[in-house]
């Protein structure tokens, strides 16, 4: 399918991306327009310069400034030039038809003519989205008008945060799109509108469609609204502008009234000042999106609505309203409209939007299906070629990606694209354009949305699994059905069933599988490792880690995906036992309240280990404290030794006398961890983490959370 992309910081492009694959609580829909959000899309072009934007929006290097100090300056610089061609996803508004839909969403059909929303939809020629953010539409409303019904929920959203009453006087600050559509609201409400943008034909046009009085940029606001409330200023104002500045806001608060209401919802700089806000006593409200359940996965993924007796303004339930107004001509949106291009041409849609002697407003993109007599049959290509196919040398281990995520972009590909023995045959993900952007980045012959794809391709050699944990098991087993390699990143398996089911696999399969327990190949933890290896009395293990990042609705963080115990303190699990050479036979955890939300209880967690050869091992974990105090700290007590190892860059070893090491950019083991996997592959060798190993590492993981609800010393029993 094609979809627009933004291809770095500021080109625009449509390239072939593979069709979105169906997941439950969601619909496939063929969109005939999408309309393009002035605001919030292009604040994501930066057509300025790099360090104005730079300076201006730091967080656009956040994450490779994190890589930076941890992997050094050349990864740096590596990560800022893959930024430059880099894919991101633009647009979230659009109507169109169903053209497949999951099992788990009853209420809608196939050829059902629906309007649709959503962060990371697109414009695209296929669009995936959730049941809770699509709506139907009526026959009698033209999807060209359907296709404002995300901006208009937004409206609606901050009308009814503004909570407006007959006769209340409303500022209306910034009249794109979204200020236009709450001007009509207002009005619907019983409101008195007065409408307030820098441009006078945008006033021009709030006036034409019903606001009370109109300022522009040549009169100041709050005289006007002085002369027209005799001095009393408005009971509320809706910040509906975009600006890197804080002057809409301050604007806002010059014209409330003592006790009025200052609602904002367009993205703007927030600095008030306090003496204003606090002598007029005013109330500041913060309209967030179409409405509960914004940012929600609960209610945006997994399809759970709220129960209308107790959140009656759901954002489905703005989506359908508006889309109720627009059927009974209520709200006016054809005049907004002032420009419509072909989806092939949305570069030039995005320049006409942003440039800026235009005087363009609502822009729409059209699709082939607009234009469609009769709907087509709907046949989704999953699999997209990236430029002439290259073969490797015929002892190259064909290998491919299934996930795309951070660290497979930061630490595994890099390391794949330099090896020599390696050909980088596929990578897939459910986010087509990032497949396709990793694709073209590490030298992939095609890129995918359907693993399927990969595991029916015989060219295939082995997999490297980067996706979510709850998805490790199933698609390593499906991976060793197909005949290939494993290479799947910790945990192997969220349950005693799941690791029975891949020692069996591997056992019949006769693939190898191995867990990414990068600790085992980390130069420092290598060195500890040694310290002790020829030690014959037990040892002290103390595992200290914090993690203050796995937390809030970052997915890491939620149980029903491993949470931090499965997901991430199985890696010390797995390095006791390799640093010790003993199984691990009991465990005793304590952990914070069962009930506590956030910081989650079973994430935060001190739990003691005994070893069959009577060593004792201690593992705090822990995903509150600051940032300053993140990262692990693992120390080991022999019979005449001692030796502490710190964040991959710190060793200390005590015996005789004390050495110590330490690096500025720690090395973590990944690339080695890579090296041997294919190296196993070529020679027929055992891996060096095998699947005993990750079934090791979960089933004592489970037994800490087990040992944590009972507060009991729980037994490990590896052979269940």
């Amino acid at each position: 399918m094609k979809q627009v992309i933004r291809e770095g910081l500021d080109k625009i492009i449509v390239d072939e991306i593979p069709d979105p694959i169906l997941l439950p609580h969601h619909v496939l829909v063929r969109p005939s327009f999408s309309l393009i959000s002035s605001g919030t899309e292009t604040a994501s072009i930066h057509r300025d310069s790099v360090l104005r934007e730079i300076a201006e929006n730091p967080s656009h290097i956040q994450k490779i400034w994190e890589v930076g100090k941890a992997a050094g300056p050349l990864r740096t610089i590596s990560e800022l030039r893959a930024k430059f061609g880099e894919y991101a996803v633009l647009g979230y508004s659009g109507a169109g038809t169903i053209v497949d839909k999951h099992a788990t969403v009853g209420d809608l059909r196939v050829g059902e003519l629906v309007a649709y929303g959503g962060e990371g939809t697109g414009h695209a020629e296929t669009i995936l989205a959730g049941r809770n953010l699509v709506v139907p539409v009526p026959e009698s409303v033209p999807l060209q008008h359907a296709c404002f019904s995300t901006l208009g929920s937004i409206a609606m959203n901050a009308v009814r945060t503004a909570r407006i009453g007959i006769g209340d006087v409303v500022a209306v600050i910034g009249l794109g799109v979204v200020g236009q559509l709450i001007a009509q609201l207002v009005k619907l409400q019983g409101g008195v509108v007065i409408a307030s943008d820098l441009r006078e034909d945008r006033v021009q046009l709030a006036i034409r469609l019903g606001a009370d009085h109109g300022v522009s940029a040549h009169s100041p606001l709050r005289e006007w609204v002085n002369s027209l409330t005799a001095g009393r200023g408005v009971d509320c104002a809706i910040v509906a502008a975009a600006a890197k500045s804080a002057a809409p806001v301050q604007q806002g608060l010059q014209v409330c009234r003592d006790r009025g209401r200052l609602v904002i919802v367009g993205a703007v700089k927030l600095d008030i000042p306090w003496g204003e806000m606090y002598l007029k006593e005013i109330q500041l409200f913060m309209a967030r999106a179409y409405g509960p359940g914004s940012y929600d996965a609960s209610y945006e993924k997994y399809g759970q609505d709220y129960p209308v007796a107790y959140v009656r303004w759901t954002e489905n339930r703005n989506l359908e309203d508006f889309v109720r107004l627009l059927s009974s001509n209520r709200i006016q949106v054809q005049p907004l409209i002032t420009h419509e291009f072909a989806l092939e041409n949305a570069a030039k849609a995005y320049d006409t939007i942003m440039g800026p002697d235009s005087e363009s407003l609502a822009v729409l993109l059209r699709y082939p299906a607009a234009s469609d007599v009769l709907p087509r049959s709907y046949s989704p290509k999953r699999r997209i070629n990236i430029g002439e196919e290259k073969k490797g040398a015929s002892s190259a281990v064909r290998l491919a990606a299934i996930g795309a995520g951070n660290l497979a972009k930061w630490e595994h590909l890099p390391h794949l694209k330099k090896m020599k023995n390696v050909e980088l045959r596929a990578i897939c993900s459910a986010n087509g354009v990032r497949g396709k952007s990793y694709a073209r980045r590490f030298g992939a012959a095609y890129c995918c949305s359907d693993y399927g794809e990969i595991l029916k391709d015989p060219d295939i050699d082995a997999v490297l699994i980067t996706t979510r944990n709850q998805y490790h098991a199933g698609q390593a087993l499906a991976a060793l059905a197909a005949g290939k390699h494993v290479f799947v990143e910790k945990p192997m398996a969220l349950t005693v069933k799941e690791c029975e089911l891949l020692r069996n696999a591997v056992r019949e399969s006769g693939c190898k599988l191995t867990v990414g327990f990068n600790r085992r190949f980390a130069p420092f933890y290598l060195e500890q490792r040694s310290a002790i290896a020829d030690r014959v009395a037990p040892a002290i293990v103390s595992c200290r880690i914090d993690s203050p990042g796995i937390s809030g609705a970052y997915w890491m963080a939620d149980p029903s995906a491993g949470g931090a115990i499965l997901g991430e303190a199985c890696h010390f699990v797995d390095l006791m036992y390799w640093l010790l050479r003993s199984e691990p036979v009991s465990v005793s955890a304590y952990s914070f309240p069962l009930g506590s939300v956030d910081p989650i209880g079973l994430n935060n967690m001190v739990a003691s280990f005994q070893f069959a050869d009577g060593s004792i091992g201690n593992l705090t974990y822990a995903t509150v404290g600051s940032k300053t105090s993140a990262g692990e700290r693992v120390e080991v007590f022999a019979q005449g030794v001692g030796c502490l190892t710190e964040n991959f860059n710190r060793i200390s070893i005590c015996k005789n006398m004390r050495r110590s090491k330490s690096r500025i950019w720690g090395e973590k083991g990944y690339a080695a961890q890579m090296g041997a996997f294919v190296e196993n592959i070529q020679t027929g060798a055992i891996p060096e983490v095998t699947v005993d190993d990750g079934a090791r590492a979960t089933i004592a993981c489970l037994a800490m959370l087990e040992s944590a609800r009972l507060g009991l010393p729980v037994a490990i029993d590896l052979n269940n």
